[in-house]
């Protein structure tokens, strides 16, 4: 991700939207790019959230007059917020996901950035829907916020912890965590997860072969990255990945956490049980790219 020129920012008038609105312009001033406000209606009448509010249509009435209202309060939304920024403001109709996802890939954007929607005791087991059906579909990088009801996503992030696997696309994933890193001015670190060999680790030849392997690891990916021209820090921890990719991120008090989403096309592969899991329990912000 070497620029971002054009944000989607999908906006369905909640305070978890309202949020992380902070976030959203100072990534759109960083990188001098527009934004384009996206707001979807369910083509279920039932499904119209309370939290819209103003004057709701009735179960009888079109599509279109449904849009023009909704285009009517999404032209009023956050102009002071956005005062001095390049905004488009578009209504659609239809399946959420689907829409954005399609917007973004006709508009070639950069960058989905939305909410997890984590707000409740039976949410807070599972990210969203809409935001699992982006995350897996999306053409484009997704900024994911942190799951949680009150957001903690600074304007500007200080602190990056970037996970990498073994995979090919280790190496362009960190080499795009250090151009946002730089972008931010922000501190990057590296974070590599093997999964624990032993249940054993009391016996020393156990501990041996577990310090081999990650010793092996560490090795393997510093080379990668010092021939990439990627020089930053490089962590190797043991343990499940989606756990200690959540607890490191909290030692390191990031403030973004960045992931590859390289192997999204593998479609029962282990990474999307990871990206889904780190979503849910990082205590920061996740970008995947």
């Amino acid at each position: 991700m070497p620029s971002i020129r054009h944000l989607v920012f999908p906006y369905d008038f909640s305070a978890q939207c309202r949020q992380i609105v902070p976030f959203v312009r100072t990534l759109t001033e960083r990188f001098d790019a527009r934004i384009t406000l996206f707001s979807v209606v369910p083509p279920t009448f039932d499904a119209i959230s309370e939290e819209m509010g103003g004057p709701q249509l009735r179960k009888g009435d079109d599509a279109a007059g449904w849009i023009r209202n909704l285009q009517v309060r999404l032209d009023a939304a956050l102009t002071q917020e956005f005062v001095g920024l390049r905004v488009d403001r578009i209504a659609a109709c239809g399946d959420p996901a689907l829409k954005i996802v399609e917007f973004t890939r006709a508009s070639s954007a950069d960058l989905i950035a939305l909410p997890t929607h984590g707000v409740s005791a039976f949410r807070a087991l599972t990210i969203g829907s809409v935001t699992a059906s982006v995350l897996r579909d999306a053409p484009c990088a997704v900024w994911t916020a942190t799951h949680a009801e009150t957001q903690t996503a600074v304007p500007l992030p200080r602190t990056v912890l970037c996970a990498v696997d073994d995979s090919p696309c280790a190496v362009a994933t960190a080499q795009r965590a250090q151009s946002i890193a730089r972008r931010f001015d922000a501190r990057l670190t590296l974070l590599h997860v093997v999964e624990q060999v032993s249940d054993l680790t009391w016996l020393e030849s156990e501990r041996r072969l577990q310090d081999h392997v990650r010793d092996e690891a560490r090795e393997h990916l510093a080379t990668q990255m010092r021939a990439s021209g990627v020089d930053s820090l490089l962590r190797v921890a043991v343990g499940s990945v989606v756990e200690t990719a959540a607890e490191e991120a909290k030692r390191e008090q990031a403030d973004l956490m960045i992931i590859g989403r390289g192997l999204a096309a593998e479609p029962f592969g282990r990474w999307r049980t990871h990206v889904f899991g780190i979503v849910q329990r990082s205590p920061c912000p996740v970008l995947t790219v």
